[in-house]
């Protein structure tokens, strides 16, 4: 099958993580401000944890090809890249309404 799960995809682009922040989302390691690009299927539904494909800059820089994602996987695919201490949900701190679903 020509499908490939969202682990597999999380094993090739552990590098393109992006975490759901206050006005917008900013990427795991080097805390750069991303945003979700407008024609995304997940622009309106903000996943509290994302991968990208690219980064695309006009007026800001956007993330394309987004698909939601565990962060739990990331330390599964990536622990010579990433601690646990990095990748803590935050799951007990204050989400805008509707946000991080």
């Amino acid at each position: 099958s020509p499908f490939l799960s969202p682990q597999a995809i999380t094993a090739g682009f552990f590098y393109h993580t992006a975490r759901l922040a206050r006005g917008g989302y900013r990427t795991v390691k080097h805390q750069q401000p991303v945003f979700i690009h407008p024609n995304s299927a997940l622009f309106a539904l903000q996943p509290r944890w994302v991968l990208y494909h690219e980064l695309v800059c006009t007026s800001k820089e956007f993330m394309r090809q987004v698909i939601e994602i565990d962060s739990s996987w990331l330390l599964e695919v990536a622990p010579h890249y990433y601690q646990a201490k990095e990748l803590e949900d935050g799951s007990g701190r204050k989400m805008p309404k509707k946000a991080g679903k």
